[in-house]
């Protein structure tokens, strides 16, 4: 079985071709993506090559880990049916082409558990921001709700109304992208130069920026902490002493649990959470050799998602 997917052959060079898949054994399924996401932070290193080194990392390469689709073949034990409409957070089912993270791809195939049915309610292109949405999840269940966030990308901004869906108060968020600064709501979005506040208890950086605790460490309170939720290619590096002088807790947020898939699922399907005005730019999937450099070097480029439908 093959299926035309998104490779990445080497650093900058990326194509869209035939790949041989795995065949599904009674645990799995074959999924028909609709819809994938490209990720700004793990993805864009994938690309440049400055992916630091990581499990499965290697080239070529199939990207991808926000795609969503229906079921077209499901194992004898695989719990799922075909027809179901689920998020795809991965494939590895590739026999030429290493699966990192595998779901860039008009089939893949997958266990059936690791797949995760999307409400029927919502828009399908949506369902691609399941995984930011978890990340931004898991990140706040790691030290609480962040008073602060730094970076008003996507999964800030999802980070931001996952605090007001919990019943947290209005975060401040930074940003220092003016083209950045608009779609908040309720809750403000400023420069750090203009948030005069150095009392935070708790603080979540999403911007990836390896400097960036010199600039929150000072602004937090004795005993106050700041959880990094980024992907940080270079070193995090800081300055001891201001960290020494107010006892700061430095924790580190991983990727996200199927059981923040699972509740992200929930709260999306219930209402509390929107993922509404989060994509502003798609493209056909056969024109991700250009769509995926617009994502990484378009500023206006919030989220990027290709359209697999008419993909054959």
């Amino acid at each position: 079985m093959q299926t035309l997917a998104v490779v990445l052959e080497q650093p900058k060079c990326l194509t869209l071709r035939s790949v041989d898949l795995m065949a599904p054994g009674p645990r799995d399924v074959v999924v028909e993506i609709d819809w994938s996401g490209v990720s700004t932070g793990t993805e864009r290193l994938l690309w440049s090559g400055r992916m630091p080194p990581f499990p499965g990392m290697g080239y070529p390469l199939v990207p991808g880990y926000e795609a969503t689709g229906r079921v077209v073949e499901a194992g004898s034990e695989s719990g799922r049916t075909p027809g179901e409409r689920v998020f795809v957070p991965g494939s590895s089912g590739f026999l030429d082409a290493r699966g990192l993270f595998g779901a860039a791809a008009r089939r893949v195939v997958v266990a059936g558990d690791r797949v995760v049915p999307v409400p029927s309610t919502r828009e399908v292109a949506e369902s691609c921001l399941f995984a930011l949405a978890a990340t931004a999840l898991h990140a706040v269940h790691r030290a609480g709700l962040p008073e602060l966030i730094v970076g008003h990308g996507v999964l800030g901004r999802l980070t931001a109304r996952l605090c007001l869906a919990l019943g947290g108060s209005p975060p401040t968020v930074w940003e220092v992208n003016p083209a950045r600064c608009a779609g908040a709501d309720g809750y403000r979005v400023v420069s750090p130069d203009e948030d005069e506040r150095r009392d935070y208890v708790r603080a979540l950086d999403v911007s990836g920026d390896a400097g960036i605790l010199d600039q929150i460490v000072p602004r937090l309170q004795k005993r106050g902490s700041v959880v990094l939720a980024g992907f940080y290619a270079d070193a995090v590096r800081f300055a001891f002493p201001p960290a020494f002088q107010r006892e700061v807790e430095i924790l580190v947020a991983a990727e996200w649990h199927r059981e923040d898939l699972a509740a992200v699922s929930r709260m999306v399907e219930d209402g509390r959470l929107a993922l509404s005005g989060l994509i502003t730019h798609t493209a056909a999937a056969r024109e991700a050799p250009t769509a995926y450099p617009r994502a990484f070097e378009d500023p206006t480029c919030l989220k990027m998602v290709l359209d697999w439908r008419d993909t054959r």
